[in-house]
């Protein structure tokens, strides 16, 4: 049986499926908001490290996208929570954030490493962007317009299709 990179087992998957997401809300080159999130409740698991990108939900701030920065904006273990400190940060009153209140977005990069032994190659597919994956020889493709959001798909329908 083959697993994702955090060990996690897959199920087969009969068929070859083609998904798309037509989420309209994007916040730049990362995926949207509203695949983090589902990403996230499939148990993507976030650990914070310098050059992680993340929003601040529910706040007004969707549409802010922060950088983990050993200078700016760092993560720190306390004894009740893991905490990502805002350093330096005068413009607006934020000094911290638990880390299960900011949400994750994975660059192309650590979707790419996350889905691991899966992953069979990105194509074009008219204007999209084609993810391909295989587990347990069940070929799966997901596109979108951002390559980003097909990695995303297909890192998704890995998780859920344990």
């Amino acid at each position: 049986m083959n697993q994702l990179a955090n060990g996690a087992p897959l199920a087969r998957r009969g068929g070859s499926v083609i998904e798309q997401d037509n989420a309209a809300a994007h916040t730049g080159r990362v995926i949207s908001l509203d695949l983090a999130r589902r990403l996230r409740d499939a148990g993507l698991e976030w650990s914070p490290a310098p050059g992680d990108r993340f929003v601040v939900a529910d706040r007004d701030m969707d549409s802010d996208v922060f950088v983990l920065s050993d200078m700016t904006i760092e993560v720190h273990d306390l004894p009740h929570a893991r905490v990502i400190g805002f350093n330096g940060t005068t413009e607006w009153a934020l000094d911290s954030v638990v880390s299960d209140e900011a949400v994750w977005l994975p660059r192309e990069t650590q979707l790419r490493e996350l889905l691991a032994a899966a992953f069979r190659g990105l194509d074009r597919a008219g204007d999209d962007w084609q993810v391909r994956t295989q587990v347990n020889g069940t070929v799966h493709a997901n596109q979108h317009p951002d390559a980003e959001q097909a990695y995303g798909l297909a890192l998704l329908h890995l998780l859920t299709s344990r």
